[in-house]
């Protein structure tokens, strides 16, 4: 059955799935003399969105489901796709195995004219999935059997006092993002920059392949949030740990738990948060804080 527009939003079919924006996740305090009492700690939902303008796959982009009705509106002024609200008929969101479907119908010449034209993203610096029109395409890193891995938390602790340091670009422009390989002593063994923080994990990993680098023999360190891409990334080059300086996303965790990944986030010089994997944090000689 077609719905009728609101008079509100032009052509908007408003569908409210009451799906949270956040969720509670449990994490222990990490001061790099011992892990410490859990907590709960609040992350960001982040879901696949799956935009298509009927009956077309365009996109998946990764978002907070929230307010997707004006995302479709926005999404669409910004690609080029449409002019005005009015060229939008109609809004359907609806859940899928895999994230929401945003079904996006056009009048019948915007349309057309998407049609006719050839689709190209504008190159991103946050989506991280530009390229990718549907769920089938989602990247994944294949999870496989990983040997006995242990982290010393002072390697943490070292590298994140000198992880600035190496980045030289950001210290002139205050404008870009870091990830950079530390070895188990929390010394550089290499680390890169881009305005993009996808960007710069890619050029990190790239640069480790180059040289042949053993991906247990260290931990990758990055600057900006720990959104899920970021760590099936990480997971695909084979690295057993992840220290984010922001927070992961629910999804995000939900792919280190599957990939058996060490996630150490919101870290610090004094302190972090682990939200996965504190066994290989924790030496036999290290007493667990009561």
């Amino acid at each position: 059955m077609t719905a009728r527009p609101s008079a509100k939003s032009p052509g908007t079919l408003s569908m409210p799935l009451n799906r949270p924006t956040s969720v509670a996740a449990s994490a222990q305090v990490l001061d790099y003399q011992s892990v410490g009492k859990q907590l709960n700690r609040a992350l960001a939902v982040e879901t696949a969105v799956n935009v298509i303008y009927r009956p077309l796959p365009f996109a998946v982009m990764m978002a907070t489901p929230a307010d997707l009705e004006d995302f479709a509106y926005g999404f669409s002024l910004t690609e080029g796709i449409i002019g005005a609200a009015s060229d939008i008929t109609q809004v359907e969101i609806r859940a899928e195995e895999r994230g929401l479907l945003l079904d996006i119908a056009l009048r019948p010449e915007k349309m057309q004219a998407h049609m006719s034209r050839k689709r190209a993203l504008s190159g991103r610096t946050g989506c991280g999935l530009c390229g990718i029109e549907d769920f089938d395409s989602l990247p994944g890193a294949k999870t496989s059997v990983k040997p006995d891995f242990h982290l010393p938390p002072a390697a943490i602790k070292q590298a994140l006092t000198s992880f600035a340091r190496h980045q030289t670009l950001n210290d002139s422009t205050r404008a870009v993002h870091g990830a950079a390989f530390f070895d188990l002593n929390g010394e550089l063994i290499v680390a890169r920059e881009d305005v993009g923080r996808h960007n710069a994990l890619d050029k990190l990993i790239g640069a480790l392949l180059r040289r042949g680098q053993n991906p247990v023999d260290g931990f990758i360190a990055i600057t900006s949030r720990c959104s899920f891409e970021m760590v099936e990334k990480a997971a695909a080059f084979g690295a057993r740990a992840l220290v984010a300086i922001s927070a992961p996303t629910s999804l995000a965790l939900e792919r280190a738990e599957a990939h058996d990944m060490v996630l150490v986030a919101v870290a610090r010089d004094d302190s972090a948060l682990i939200f996965h994997g504190s066994a290989s944090l924790e030496p036999k000689t290290m007493a667990r804080a009561q």
